[in-house]
């Protein structure tokens, strides 16, 4: 069998209590063959080769959502994701009066499926090639970091707007393997995304943010997006006249299910790992950074929920915020217990010594030795630049003021010819800037906004006078002088004032020129004029520190793939929010002494879990349906039950949420949506003993649809595989 790449964990890969060995990498498509013996001998019925075409299937189904992942499952444009992927789109629908978080959405015709939230897309690959030679064939080694950051950004936009010449496509040019590879990616964007089912929290959400990143869970995380396109067949804006989208390729759903020790893939877009990170990076982050954002994240937390009491439209608003922090604050936990537990500084401190030692035992690599020594010099410059901008980027964090800065940097930007505009300004992206504007009505109120963004300035003025800002300080008047009383004064001002609250006039602003904005009196557009060299400043070090790395992180990268390969494995490139495959097998754990995690929850676990008051407040309709034993086809004989979630050694990250867990033969088996608490870290470092991810069973998904919901229609159009 082959041997896989274990770049972070230590060399006992044998799980306690089993000889199954778990699979770190999260594999790009065209990497699969080189492991086919390895898939093949954990159990993939289908051919290797037939993964690593991204446009064929089963690669082909699965697009992204931007942060999530989904898959099409039938051939009218309807995919599913995870219930808290499409949350914020139900949220955006919601109202005191028709509250579909509370009460769940289905459309049982078409016609009554509500457009998703302002900016939702799907994105579907329809090519994909390597430019490697074309973004740095070309570039000069002695450029200096800016030089080298802004050409390489220059091709990307190059091959971006050549890819893009075609209408309807969104193309992008992300790195692999820090920087050593390039690959152009083509997707067709598409734009009329509608909700055509999601079940209410007390089934998708169910458990709320107790049970997020435990196990057992007993959750619902499914949801259903359709994709529709212009009767022509591409993609369009929000028209009653359009019609669904008809996917290439479409995923089978099983209602046969898995067992315990069954093979598993799961295939979609994860966003970031850091396991190449320097030991620089590595101690800046979980010695400060993340303890940081832990008192942040929680003082945050409380004064949104101060603000905006249960049951006020106001929390309505706010709901997908509270999620998101509240997931993050969870997470960011479990990363500092995951790497107090393993000994995470130490452990790469000693994969470095052990990276340098063989370079220097290899005899001919001493310019990938210097190279590594200069990148460590670069990644704590950047460490102590982002601890220096830390508060200040939190000061900028009210809705209004975020607003007010994008504006503004908007109208300097739109002077220049498009080619020579920052990314995120350039025509392609004017429809992303609208939506951003509309979204915030939905998303904000200003007595929330006023106390968050005072907690965040008094938290930021008990900071070290080395973290201040001076156009900060002086365009609010704050002083160590100043009380409490004073500065909600001034914010109060701020609040009173604007006119940026209103949509119509935030959307005016996006045609306004730069010296029309230095002419406003709104205070927040005043305070982002007064910000804009500060930003600047700190974005011109970040960029030229970046093009340093940008030299450097590849010949670490060789180092790595050249080092993994001399002991027989297959290096894989960090995730990067591109198509990636984890395998492995369903699987439960033993985390720690006395702590045992079966692979399967079952119906009855709802019934146990269940106060009746959130977030255990399961339906009255489900509650009988389990008490009744109303199992239909969907029962698991060996836990005698439905299955509810079951556990995988699966690696993956966030954005792996929604993506498709496929069996042997790829057929839909489950949604990825979560990892246990104890395997959060693998982030940073990858252990098998303890990496679990957490999905929900399609047999429980199809329960819920057929006897809670009676989502039939949806069921109709699929194809289940029983």
């Amino acid at each position: 069998m082959s041997r896989i790449l274990f770049a972070c964990a230590s060399t006992a890969l044998l799980l306690v209590g089993t000889n199954v060995m778990a699979k770190e990498g999260m594999f790009t498509p065209e990497q699969l063959p080189q492991i086919a013996e390895d898939l093949k001998a954990t159990g993939l019925n289908i051919p290797p080769e037939r993964l690593s075409d991204l446009t064929a299937f089963p690669m082909g189904a699965i697009v992204s959502l931007g942060g999530c992942s989904a898959s099409f499952v039938s051939p009218k444009g309807l995919a599913v994701t995870n219930h808290h992927c499409a949350r914020g789109s139900v949220q955006y629908n919601s109202t005191p009066e028709h509250n579909y978080l509370e009460n769940g959405f289905l459309a049982k015709t078409m016609n009554e499926e509500l457009p998703a939230a302002p900016g939702t897309r799907m994105w579907v690959t329809v090519a994909f090639s390597d430019v490697t030679e074309q973004v740095l064939g070309e570039l000069d080694n002695d450029m200096s970091g800016r030089e080298r950051y802004d050409a390489i950004e220059q091709k990307q936009k190059t091959l971006i707007a050549e890819c893009e010449a075609e209408e309807g496509y969104r193309c992008s040019v992300p790195a692999f393997f820090e920087g050593l590879e390039y690959k152009l990616i083509k997707q067709m964007e598409i734009r009329d995304v509608r909700i055509a089912y999601a079940p209410a929290d007390s089934i998708g959400k169910y458990g709320g943010d107790i049970d997020n990143w435990m196990w057992p869970r007993h959750t619902g995380d499914f949801s259903f997006y359709r994709a529709y396109v212009g009767p022509d067949g591409k993609p369009a804006d929000f028209s009653k006249d359009n019609v669904p989208y008809q996917p290439k390729h479409m995923l089978k759903v099983s209602a046969a299910g898995l067992n315990e020790g069954d093979f598993v893939m799961a295939v979609g877009y994860p966003g970031s790992t850091n396991r190449y990170a320097r030991l620089a990076t590595v101690d800046y982050t979980f010695g400060w950074m993340y303890p940081t954002y832990v008192d942040l994240i929680s003082t945050w937390i409380d004064t949104i929920e101060d603000a905006a009491p249960e049951g006020s439209e106001a929390r309505i608003k706010y709901e997908s915020t509270l999620a998101g922090l509240n997931n993050f604050l969870k997470n960011t936990e479990g990363q500092l217990a995951g790497a107090k537990r393993v000994g995470l500084v130490e452990r790469r401190e000693k994969r470095e010594k052990s990276l340098n030692q063989w370079l220097q035992n290899a005899g001919n690599k001493p310019d990938l030795l210097d190279a590594i020594s200069a990148l460590d010099d670069v990644s704590a410059q950047q460490a102590t630049k982002s601890k220096q901008n830390f508060w200040y980027n939190n000061i900028t964090r009210s809705q209004l003021l975020a607003a007010a800065q994008t504006l503004y940097r908007n109208a300097i930007e739109q002077a220049k010819p498009d080619a020579e505009r920052e990314p995120g300004f350039q025509e392609r992206d004017s429809s992303r800037l609208e939506q951003s504007m509309q979204r915030i009505d939905r998303r904000y109120d200003a007595k929330v906004d006023k106390a968050v963004w005072q907690k965040f300035i008094n938290m930021y003025r008990e900071q070290p006078a080395t973290a201040h800002i001076d156009a900060f300080d002086e365009a609010l008047g704050l002083s160590g002088k100043n009380d409490d009383s004073s500065l909600d004064a001034t914010l109060t001002s701020f609040y009173e004032n604007t006119q940026l609250d209103e949509a119509k006039y935030r959307l005016s602003l996006l045609s306004a020129n730069k010296e029309e904005l230095e002419a406003s009196n709104d205070p927040f557009i005043k305070l982002a004029v007064a910000l804009y060299p500060t930003e600047m400043k700190i974005e011109n070090d970040a960029k030229a520190l970046a093009g340093r790395a940008a030299a450097l992180q590849p010949k670490y990268m060789r180092a790595i793939i050249d080092w993994q390969k001399a002991q027989n494995s297959l290096a894989y490139p960090d995730a990067n929010s591109t198509l990636r495959v984890t395998y492995g097998t369903v699987l439960g754990g033993k985390p720690k002494d006395g702590l045992i995690y079966e692979p399967f929850t079952r119906l009855e676990g709802i019934l146990k879990k269940d106060t009746a008051t959130e977030p255990f407040n399961s339906p009255a309709k489900q509650l009988r349906l389990i008490e009744d034993k109303k199992y239909g086809p969907y029962q698991l004989e060996s836990i005698g039950s439905v299955p509810v979630n079951f556990l995988t050694d699966l690696d993956s990250t966030g954005g792996n949420s929604g993506s498709a867990t496929l069996n042997a033969d790829a057929e839909l088996v489950g949604l990825l949506f979560d990892g246990t608490f104890e395997s959060v870290n693998s982030d940073w470092d990858f252990d098998p003993k303890t990496t679990r991810t957490i999905h929900v069973d399609t047999r429980y998904m199809l329960w819920v649809m057929q006897y809670v919901d009676n989502a039939q229609n949806l069921i109709d159009e699929m194809t289940i595989v029983k």
